[in-house]
């Protein structure tokens, strides 16, 4: 699909590539997270869980900059997690405006046990590309990233 746009050619090309990277998106995302709910897991609560699961106890606010949410959708990620008891939050010492958010044991269960087909759905779904073309996508999206 292209834009109907009747812009100039730099324009149509720009909007042909924005279109392009979001219905990528979309349909990746959408195909290696399906597994997800069957776990009645969305997409933000597994990246909480991941997140968490890699790198250990972290705060709402490190959350949110890890996953490029905003701390009002971070809260509510967070306190549907706790409600799952797949979380817990406390207060942290050194500050008590800020939460240290951690996994509970059933989290750390349930994270451990998706984490291996979720991988292995992100493995099967860039396959259609080599080696080179997945380091090529990765330097392409951090340069379109990164830039201001």
């Amino acid at each position: 699909m292209s834009t109907h746009h009747p812009g100039s050619q730099k324009d149509q090309h720009a909007l042909n590539a924005y279109i392009s990277l979001l219905r990528c998106t979309e349909t990746v995302t959408s195909d290696t997270c399906r597994h997800l709910a069957a776990e009645k897991l969305t997409v933000g609560q597994f990246g909480t869980l991941e997140a968490l699961y890699h790198l250990g106890p972290l705060c709402q606010r490190d959350i949110g900059k890890k996953l490029l949410k905003t701390g009002g959708n971070v809260t509510t990620v967070v306190g549907n997690l706790e409600k799952r008891a797949l979380v817990e939050r406390r207060r942290m010492p050194e500050d008590r405006r800020y939460y240290s958010v951690a996994l509970t044991e059933t989290g750390q269960e349930l994270i451990a046990r998706i984490m291996p087909r979720h991988i292995e759905n992100i493995t099967t779904r860039l396959a259609v590309l080599s080696l080179q073309e997945q380091d090529e996508l990765r330097r392409l999206c951090r340069k379109l990233g990164l830039a201001s």
